[in-house]
């Protein structure tokens, strides 16, 4: 039998979901894809949430710098975003328009600060095609207890792995 490869992909403006993708990868023993766009807002500007909330409500897809893994050479694949006006932040748009996923196994996740809408709804309708095992979201992770949501994360994410990938 050959080893399984695993995957987390996510895009992080404040460091939310990094923290929890870099958690989740850690624990499960996965490869990281951080999507990153050619020009990214100014995390620390009141003016992100008016130009993230145009880009979402605009369907913009920023071009992204040039990824180093393929996730098409992935068996098992997490994929996190923050929630960005009740939907998934636009490097994932982009992401969606670049690669085709294709029965693959998913497990889903956001961070947020208040209400998630339709975020992860609208993800499980990007993808299509593939098998979702899972979906979770973080209320503010790095400020909203650290600890907790460190082996929240974790034990979400091999909860999902030892479902797919038995002992």
């Amino acid at each position: 039998m050959t080893e399984q490869k695993i995957l987390v992909i996510f895009y992080s403006l404040t460091g939310n979901t990094k923290f929890i993708a870099e958690t989740m990868a850690k624990e499960i023993g996965a490869d990281l894809l951080e999507l990153k766009p050619k020009n990214e807002i100014k995390a620390r500007s009141f003016m992100k949430y008016f130009w993230g909330g145009k880009q979402v409500m605009m369907k913009e897809k920023p071009k992204l710098l040039p990824m180093d893994k393929n996730p098409n050479d992935y068996d098992l694949i997490f994929i996190g975003t923050p929630a960005w006006a009740w939907n998934y932040s636009p490097p994932l748009r982009s992401f969606f328009n670049q690669v085709k996923l294709r029965n693959k196994k998913i497990g889903l996740f956001c961070c947020h600060g208040g209400q998630i809408g339709k975020t992860l709804t609208k993800m499980k309708k990007e993808l299509d095609g593939n098998v979702i095992l899972g979906a979770m979201d973080f209320f503010e992770p790095l400020k909203n207890n650290p600890e907790k949501n460190t082996t929240l994360s974790a034990k979400w994410a091999k909860e999902i792995t030892a479902f797919y990938i038995p002992n």
